[in-house]
């Protein structure tokens, strides 16, 4: 199973979340596709969770018991992103894919929850902070690695830069004063993903927002 799993990664790393098909995985690992639902239920939708859940199997922060609470899921935040950013082709089935529950880490979960119990939190409020912790964590990343067209990415790419090298400062004014330092480097208004323009900065303040937001909530609920 995991020379499969491994086999499935590496395909979705090379031919993205729709391209990817277990004629394609057992194509890589020279056996007909039907041996290998002898091995991965639910077919292709499980073998691509299978696959998501090893590109982020090794998340967990080291040291747990010497680290505040904070600096826990600050830890668990920044690798995540760092195993995403390795596999960026799993961002979208993590996203945006509720198959990819069925890879879900049951480590990662205790751990987080008891860091959250750690950190006060108990009852409904528990439950609310481990939705937000999961919800930052993937959300911002898959944003920030979210594929380019499979089609025609040069003219997508020079339509958006025309775009924004005409933006009219006396119909968005605060716009066209930040966009210097906006454009290629925030949502929206970029035509790279991630990978050749991280969003470093922004991340960090991602990160400490989150955090800081969770510290004033109240603990039991």
């Amino acid at each position: 199973m995991e020379r499969i799993v491994g086999a499935a990664l590496a395909c979705l790393d090379e031919v993205g979340f729709t391209g990817f098909s277990l004629r394609g995985v057992a194509r890589a690992l020279g056996v007909f596709p039907a041996a290998l639902y002898w091995h991965v239920p639910g077919g292709r939708d499980g073998l691509l969770a299978a696959a998501a859940g090893e590109a982020i199997r090794d998340i967990l922060p080291s040291g747990a018991t010497a680290l505040s609470w904070q600096d826990w899921l600050r830890a668990l935040f920044h690798n995540y992103r760092t195993a995403v950013r390795a596999h960026p082709n799993v961002a979208p089935v993590l996203g945006s894919q509720l198959l990819s529950n069925a890879g879900i880490d049951l480590d990662l979960i205790e751990a987080l929850l008891a860091t959250l119990t750690r950190a006060g939190f108990g009852g409904a409020s528990l439950v609310g902070a481990y939705n937000v912790v999961i919800a930052a964590m993937v959300g911002f990343t898959t944003l920030e690695f979210a594929p380019l067209p499979a089609d025609s990415t040069e003219p997508w790419q020079e339509t958006l830069r025309n775009r924004l090298a005409t933006v009219d400062p006396a119909r968005h004014p605060t716009l066209a004063a930040h966009l210097p330092a906006m454009t290629n480097r925030a949502f929206v208004v970029r035509w790279h993903n991630g990978l050749d323009a991280p969003l470093d900065d922004a991340f960090a303040t991602y990160v400490e927002t989150v955090i800081g937001g969770l510290d004033r909530l109240p603990r039991w609920g």
